[in-house]
């Protein structure tokens, strides 16, 4: 766990030096789980946000798009079960008077034991080498299926107890596991208790005539309720999903890992409106094509899983989460949902207005069932940022840090180099950048030597450098240097936004799932 840790601590040290992600408000000592996107990461979000727009609104012909507000009826939440149910299951450390989520608490103890299996599998590999097989291994070994097993227990006891309440056999699962405060070591826990998490604001021009509000601590509801103003005016025909990427507000009371819980962070949902009795084929569709989504940007298919939810809200009739390998293990990344018609027909009942479908080839109307996916943009991006950051061994025996990001999504597309700052070498170089700058993201440098700015631009993900030399004056062809293989050549002016085209096009990437 500890090599983890430090690559955790490198990846967010990394995301600061080089332009991705600060402390909110650090001048004043910060916000604890509040960050802000720098330069490169407000650049690196938005390109994520397009790559899942593009796939998920644009390639589909029956799919659009909105941008409801932040702010919502207070009634919504009511319908939604956001007011009463939106919960969080706490428990109090006595002795280091730390607050913890007591379902967190638990799955890190799976994850340890996920960790025993890791180290299981590694020694096996190196003791068997080329002949290895990782699945029979997992499935055969006494040991490992052992552990696959205790954390199925415990996770389905978890689960269980939480689907009922029953919040003393919570606090009685992690006595029994003997799980310690991991700042103190302590085992004297508080009850367990629920905590609600939506931000409550007011809104009115006085105090006595304010409003209660709540800050949305999701985006789907925003669907819901426009679900028949846009199926009217887009002519919408069942099945049909409506999409929306924005921001969302839990008041996270263990809010932790950097930008993977935060308070204020972005979502990106589709609803999907279906036919009663049509889920289960729309949810395998809908899993198989997120999944596929996930694989185009080549992050490994080793860093994915499903997990299939033991506990399920009251309204759904399945639900499982497509998980990353994150350095600190496997966490959920996105999440895809059969919600039934549990939402249209609260918002029916809490409004008195019908949200019904009128199906024209069957004469009849009703309530569409709902399948759900959902990602965390934010957790994309971290996603995205820490399995991109490596070290690499190179032939003379020195190392550089790389941030391998999918080049679709890099911040920045080249970086235009003149090899010195004379001889009107960065007058080529400059006229380059600005032919270059209408179709990509293109930074120019002239500081230090041309090795130190390739190393700089590796650090900084950027897929090409284009050297401006001596001969480009004559011959106006320049040096091309891929940032993963470090491969150069020589190629003309003239290619270069074709040559950059063909890596960085969003159609080449998507055209893999």
């Amino acid at each position: 766990m500890a090599n983890n840790d430090d690559q955790f601590k490198k990846v967010i040290s990394h995301a600061k030096e080089y332009g991705y992600v600060f402390q909110s408000s650090e001048i004043y000592d910060g916000l604890s789980a509040v960050y802000d996107y720098a330069q490169n990461g407000a650049e690196l979000k938005k390109n994520i946000r397009d790559y899942w727009w593009k796939a998920m609104v644009q390639m589909h012909d029956n799919i659009v798009g909105i941008d409801a507000s932040i702010f919502m009826h207070p009634t919504t939440w009511k319908a939604s079960g956001h007011v009463d149910a939106f919960n969080d299951p706490l428990i109090d450390n006595k002795d280091s008077k730390k607050r913890y989520r007591a379902d967190v608490l638990i799955e890190d103890y799976c994850a340890k034991i996920e960790a025993k299996i890791d180290k299981e599998v590694a020694k096996a590999q190196k003791r068997f080498g080329d002949s290895f097989n990782k699945e029979e291994f997992i499935s055969t070994n006494p040991r490992v299926v052992g552990y696959y097993e205790r954390i199925q227990e415990i996770l389905s006891r978890m689960g269980k107890s939480l689907e009922a309440e029953d919040l003393a056999d919570v606090k009685a699962l992690i006595e029994e596991l003997e799980i310690a405060c991991p700042l103190s070591g302590s085992r004297e826990w508080t009850e367990v208790k629920q905590f609600n998490l939506m931000f409550g604001t007011k809104i009115g021009a006085s105090a006595e005539h304010a409003l209660d509000l709540y800050l949305r601590p999701e985006t789907a509801q925003g669907i819901f309720v426009n679900f028949l103003n846009v199926q009217k005016t887009g002519r919408m025909k069942i099945p049909f999903g409506i999409a929306q990427t924005g921001k969302a507000f839990r008041n996270e009371i263990v809010a932790r890992q950097f930008i993977f819980r935060m308070r204020e962070f972005e979502q990106m949902e589709m609803q999907y409106f279906i036919k009663p009795g049509t889920q289960m084929k729309w949810f395998e569709y809908w899993k198989e094509a997120r999944m596929k989504w996930h694989m185009s940007l080549g992050m490994g298919a080793e860093n994915y899983r499903f997990h299939d939810h033991d506990k399920l809200a009251h309204y759904a009739d399945a639900a499982t989460d497509i998980e990353f390998k994150f350095p600190f293990g496997f966490k959920e990344l996105e999440g895809i949902h059969s919600r039934t018609d549990f939402d249209l027909k609260q918002h029916e009942e809490f409004s008195g207005k019908k949200l019904q479908y009128f199906d024209h080839e069957d004469n009849a109307s009703y309530t569409p069932y709902v399948l759900e996916t959902s990602i965390g943009l934010d957790r994309m991006f971290l996603a995205v940022f820490s399995n991109s950051l490596v070290e690499e061994e190179l032939e003379n025996n020195t190392t550089r840090t790389v941030l391998k990001l999918p080049a679709v999504l890099a911040p920045v597309k080249a970086a235009i180099l003149p090899l010195v700052k004379k001889d009107g070498l960065p007058e080529v170089a400059r006229q380059i950048f600005d032919d270059l700058k209408w179709d990509f993201n293109v930074t120019y440098d002239e500081k230090d030597a041309v090795g130190r700015r390739y190393r700089r631009q590796d650090a900084n993900g950027t897929p090409f450098c284009i050297t401006v030399d001596h001969d480009t004056l004559d011959d106006q062809m320049v040096t091309i240097r891929h940032r993963d293989t470090m491969e150069q050549s020589r190629v003309n002016i003239s290619d270069l936004t074709a040559i950059i085209k063909k890596e960085v096009d969003v159609k080449e990437w998507l055209m893999r799932m």
